[in-house]
């Protein structure tokens, strides 16, 4: 599974994804980032992913993107865990 720190994406690299819960990404999120809940996330990949395309995952701790990345990645998909800074 590849990281990167957060300092270090640039939204042309791929699409962001917070996988926090919806009041904890309002309290402050990374303004390139989308809100997707994680269990949301990992329900409906089939349907909210695309395996052409490259996507990052984020949250404020940093276990549930790192989780759902790892889970992610042994779907197919490309991800990068990122690692809140």
């Amino acid at each position: 599974m590849h990281s990167i720190k957060e300092n270090e994406y640039k939204p042309y690299m791929g699409i962001l994804i917070d996988v926090r819960d919806p009041v904890s990404y309002k309290e402050g999120h990374n303004p390139s980032s989308i809100n997707i809940y994680y269990d949301k996330l990992l329900l409906n990949h089939k349907t909210m992913l695309d395996k052409n395309k490259k996507y990052f995952l984020i949250c404020d701790k940093g276990h549930k993107s790192k989780q759902a990345a790892r889970i992610l990645t042994f779907y197919g998909y490309n991800v990068t865990y990122v690692i809140n800074s």
